[in-house]
């Protein structure tokens, strides 16, 4: 594969990737039978504030990319796409898929909604165009304490979902079968979408701390 179609290929990735992500972040909002834990928080900052969840992604993303600046770490063009499309995405889905009323169709939701993430996390991880803005930030943070990427992420992430459930976020069973399913599915999905390395025509899944570090967003 040429330079030029690798580098196509992977920004077609990069954005594809978001744009499912924030998809697959709307279907569990329409299933409403838990988030993952920073959508947690984006719903209950959005009851608080009559924002869509979506704005409230972008806001808060942004934010967190501002917590970058002391740490040193600089974003790479995936990082700053992630703050706008994932937002825009989630909102767009959300006022495209009508509500959903019996338990049968909100499971079915909550399902398409996890293995769409973990599709969409492989695919825009696997771009190697820089984490998240809230992936970065825990990665950073694992760097300058010297403490393991698990306790960083546990300890943030609980924080996040404390306060998004008391500001009237939705955590239930989808909650749970996120955080024991989106690892499993992001590594399937790192290695299905791993771009050819430009020396040899093999494989690279996205190596690093970020990679490690989204297998238990």
């Amino acid at each position: 594969m040429s330079e030029p179609s690798r580098i196509g290929r992977r920004l077609i990735q990069l954005y594809v990737g978001l744009a499912l992500y924030g998809a697959s972040s709307a279907l569990l909002v329409e299933a409403g039978l838990g988030l993952e834990p920073w959508n947690v928080l984006h719903q209950g900052l959005a009851e608080l504030t009559g924002l869509t969840i979506g704005v409230v992604s972008i806001i808060v993303g942004a934010a967190v990319l501002l917590l970058w600046i002391p740490l040193r770490q600089r974003p790479g063009l995936g990082t700053v796409s992630n703050v706008f499309v994932v937002g825009i995405a989630m909102d767009g889905t959300l006022a495209a898929v009508p509500e959903a009323h019996t338990l049968a169709v909100r499971i079915a939701l909550l399902l398409a909604g996890i293995l769409l993430n973990g599709v969409a996390t492989g695919l825009y991880i696997a771009a190697r165009f820089g984490p998240g803005p809230r992936d970065g930030l825990m990665t950073r943070l694992h760097q300058r304490t010297g403490r393991s990427i698990r306790l960083m992420r546990t300890v943030v992430e609980f924080a996040v979902v404390v306060t998004g459930f008391v500001l009237g976020g939705t955590i239930g069973a989808g909650t749970l079968l996120y955080a024991l399913s989106i690892g499993p599915l992001a590594q399937l999905f790192l290695r299905l979408f791993a771009v050819p390395s430009a020396s040899r025509g093999s494989t690279v899944v996205a190596a690093g701390p970020p990679g490690r570090a989204i297998l238990r967003r």
